[in-house]
């Protein structure tokens, strides 16, 4: 199960980068979303995919489950939910006062 959700982490590294590296503005953007989501991905699978119980003082289980990786996810998932939004609305407000999405358009040198 590891193996098929880091080859997926992979896959997602990929399309975010293809995405990152083209000329849209809005591309760029969900580019970096992706690239957080593979993140996350990544960082839970690395903390291990294993089912235990929760680490409580009146417990005797031999098989505990790590939270500190589901923490750190919740943690990015909301650092990331913000910086988008803060892209989103960059996007926005350059559109409507440029009128293009264009990052090569974007540059404003023509010579190039």
């Amino acid at each position: 199960m590891e193996t098929m959700i880091i080859i997926l982490a992979g896959v997602l590294v990929t399309v975010a980068t293809y995405l990152i590296l083209s000329k849209s503005f809005i591309r760029v953007i969900i580019g970096t979303a992706i690239l957080s989501h593979a993140a996350h991905l990544l960082i839970m699978t690395m903390g291990g995919l294993k089912t235990g119980t929760v680490p409580l003082l009146g417990e005797l289980e031999n098989k505990y489950t790590d939270a500190l990786p589901q923490a750190l996810i919740l943690t990015s998932i909301v650092i990331g939910f913000a910086v988008t939004a803060l892209f989103l609305v960059l996007a926005y407000r350059t559109y409507r006062d440029v009128g293009a999405d264009n990052l090569e358009t974007l540059r404003g040198m023509q010579d190039e």
